[in-house]
């Protein structure tokens, strides 16, 4: 049996995702993390973009808008800002989403509109990518070997 640490995802709102886990890739400011059991202590700031969970071999991909990881102990804490596991996003709007921040774009608004529409573009594509994971039932490219 493969070692195991404690995974919480919490918002404001919910309890997102609380198991047992083999392994958590999240994204951390500096770049992608990968987090193992026993690991050592570490508190980071989280961006926004995918959450990818193993669990008996099975993966769960989550879209996080940002937070905090905190790795204690053999227990891994999120807080996130927004997250939603793959089967919550409703693809149509994630798809509306991106097209009317590509239209904002597009239209080459005032810059504090740009950098809105760049964050609603960035957010609006890691949900549709985590949908699509899920559709697919493998990883991406950025996800690993697949």
């Amino acid at each position: 049996m493969a070692p195991k640490m404690k995974l919480e995802i919490v918002t404001a709102e919910r309890v997102v995702y609380s198991e047992e886990v083999e392994l958590l890739v999240a994204p951390g400011i500096e770049g992608e993390l990968g987090i193992l059991p026993h690991h050592a202590p570490l508190l980071t700031v989280l961006q926004p973009g995918e959450i990818r969970v193993v669990k008996e071999g099975q993966e769960t991909y989550m879209s996080v808008t940002g937070g905090f990881l905190e790795v204690l102990g053999n227990k891994v804490l999120i807080l996130a800002d927004a997250c939603e596991r793959a089967e919550e996003i409703d693809e149509k709007r994630a798809r509306e989403a991106v097209a009317r921040a590509e239209e904002r774009l597009a239209a080459r608004a005032a810059d504090a509109d740009l950098e809105r529409a760049l964050v609603s573009l960035r957010r609006a594509q890691v949900r549709l990518r985590v949908v699509e994971r899920r559709r697919r039932g493998r990883p991406g490219p950025q996800a690993g070997p697949g």
